[in-house]
């Protein structure tokens, strides 16, 4: 079985590390063998980080993705090319991210803590059956305090109504916090993710997120002044600081 972290972000957006820190972590210090970089509206730091782990020859493989805000909150947007515009229906997002052969999932849904696909939405969009405009898994195992407040509800009520594929992902913004969240599946590239997930083959594991102490207090506070600037630097051309 391969492991894969789905939800993980650099300097490119709102993580504190650069993609050069999160690829040798990932290399030396996790078992990983597909990692996503999803970096908020942007798919840069995801395009980079793949070039850069097959020029080094990484034991792993990259997913270029980002973390897509739509009206009804934040999509996944794994195996892109090309930035997904922001702030759209989350229809137009979903078909915005198919119609460039690309996978949504629904990150930490129905979390209160950030922009999050609520309950209405899931039910809306996976009631309507229609090709193009669906989820292609849920994020069901994520650490974070986004994601692990709302797990157990939204896994209930995925296999009562959506029965998504259930996926896992760390949602990484420091370097102990990668792999701390995964998804397993047959085989160990990211094709056989890919593949994996379109036949709903897959399943999520996550463990507890490092104590902020060993993160570090002031790290952790950076963070999140960094974090909250991160769309709406984008938004408004700001410069990013990928390192």
């Amino acid at each position: 079985m391969g492991r894969a972290d789905l939800h993980i972000h650099t300097r490119v957006s709102d993580g504190m590390g650069t993609i050069e820190q999160v690829l040798e972590f990932v290399e030396h210090r996790t078992g990983l063998d597909v990692v996503a970089i999803t970096d908020h509206e942007d798919v840069t730091g995801g395009l980079r980080a793949r070039e850069l782990a097959a020029k080094r020859g990484y034991r792993f493989e990259v997913v270029a993705g980002a973390e897509v805000t739509s009206l009804q909150g934040h999509i996944l947007a794994l195996f892109i090319e090309r930035d997904v515009p922001s702030f759209r229906s989350v229809e137009a997002t979903l078909e915005r991210i198919h119609l460039q052969g690309g996978l949504a999932i629904a990150p930490h849904p129905l979390s209160w803590l950030t922009r999050s696909v609520s309950e209405r939405t899931l039910d809306r969009i996976e009631g309507r059956g229609e090709a193009g405009i669906a989820f292609d898994g849920i994020e069901l195992s994520n650490p974070s305090p986004a994601g692990r407040r709302t797990g157990a509800r939204a896994a209930r009520l995925n296999a009562a109504r959506w029965r998504l594929p259930w996926v896992g992902g760390s949602d990484a913004h420091h370097l102990p916090h990668i792999g701390t969240g995964w998804t397993e599946y047959d085989g160990v590239s990211a094709e056989d993710l890919r593949s994996a997930l379109q036949d709903g083959r897959v399943r999520g594991g996550m463990a507890r997120y490092p104590h902020a102490r060993d993160v570090g207090y002031s790290r952790i506070a950076m963070g999140l002044a960094w974090g909250y600037s991160a769309t709406p630097r984008k938004m408004l051309g700001g410069k990013w600081r990928a390192g």
